[in-house]
């Protein structure tokens, strides 16, 4: 049983206001390079229907030179509350980028600073600039003087171990005009093993007036809870444990919300989860959103008899049919074995 005590209750009962925006949820979907397009954010909205969703990090040098919106730039004018995340480290690109997502339909526009792959980071963009502060600082006020939007910014604690650098770099991104920040409690250097270092996202919410929202090993609705607890932050950001799983961010605002927990999906509606996500990607991209799905099935295929030999099926499809029909496949054998299960329990009863 979870405890949501009283005082983190009355902490995060009122609206998460990011500058003059507000939203109604103190639980954000992380952006995630190939992950949260917008099939994907649908369905993390419908299960948490107010929080903040973010676009997949945008390439802003790509933009200025193509003058056209990608296709992981696009959204819903219905999906609201949305931000569109940017990444470069030319302030004069990012601003115009900006103005472009706001045209789009962003409420804010958000700065990766955070990214800790390699061919982000060797051009200056994400977790590098953590090592570039007043580089940082210039794009926050380029992008934040070129839009109406509030500009926040997600980002790690520093680059290694030996070079934690987030209280002073916080607080310049604060100084420079951003509207809250986002802390991912493990370096550059950490990638994402070992445990996120909650410790710090607590000692950056003490020195900071703006919001601080906590990322980093929110797998589970009690994890949220002790993150919110120990970092005293204004609200969790969900990233790798909704992969497979966009249950995860409604699950965690219903709490916070209400102190109850949701009943978690069964395997079979998982699976009636997964096929719904494979057909949605192969009629908003085609024969690519199928290859691009066969990640998310196998983040699906997770927990239940005979998924590690689904997940094994689902990972080299090569069309939706093939796709969707192993997954109802999947789904006739857990009802088999749902059925099963109970006629030998009620020939237990008879027999006792």
């Amino acid at each position: 049983m979870i405890d949501l005590s009283s005082a983190l209750k009355d902490r995060l009962s009122a609206p998460l206001k990011i500058g003059h925006f507000e939203v109604n949820s103190r639980v954000l979907q992380s952006p995630l390079s190939g992950v949260t397009d917008l099939v994907f954010r649908r369905l993390v909205r419908r299960y948490a229907p107010d929080s903040m969703m973010y676009t997949e990090m945008v390439n802003a040098t790509g933009l200025h030179y193509v003058k056209q919106l990608p296709k992981i730039m696009e959204v819903d004018p219905n999906e609201r509350p949305i931000s569109i995340q940017l990444f470069d480290c030319r302030p004069d690109f990012l601003a115009e980028a900006a103005q472009m997502a706001v045209e789009e339909g962003a409420d804010t526009v958000d700065i990766n600073m955070g990214c800790p792959v390699n061919k982000i980071t060797k051009n200056g963009g994400g977790s590098s600039l953590l090592r570039e502060p007043e580089v940082a600082a210039a794009i926050v006020r380029s992008v934040t003087n070129a839009v109406s939007v509030p500009v926040t910014v997600k980002t790690r604690i520093g680059w290694t171990d030996k070079e934690i650098t987030i209280l002073d770099f916080a607080k310049r991104m604060e100084d420079a005009g951003a509207k809250m920040i986002t802390v991912h409690g493990r370096t550059r250097a950490q990638g994402y093993n070992g445990p996120a270092k909650w410790e710090w996202i607590a000692r950056v919410k003490e020195i900071l007036s703006i919001p601080v929202i906590a990322n980093g090993d929110i797998f589970s609705v009690e994890a949220a809870v002790q993150c919110l607890e120990q970092t005293g932050a204004d609200g969790v950001m969900c990233s790798r444990g909704t992969m497979g799983y966009p249950f995860l961010v409604g699950e965690v605002d219903y709490f916070l919300k209400t102190g109850q927990q949701k009943v978690p999906p069964t395997a079979i509606e998982r699976l009636h989860c997964a096929r719904e996500h494979l057909q949605l990607l192969w009629e908003y991209k085609g024969d690519r959103g199928v290859r691009q799905a066969r990640k998310h099935m196998t983040w699906y295929s997770k927990g239940f008899a005979g998924a590690a030999e689904l997940r094994g099926q689902l990972s080299t499809i090569e069309n939706v049919q093939q796709g969707l029909d192993l997954i109802d496949q999947g789904i006739d054998r857990l009802i088999d074995l749902d059925a099963a299960s109970s006629d030998a329990q009620a020939l237990l009863a008879v027999a006792g």
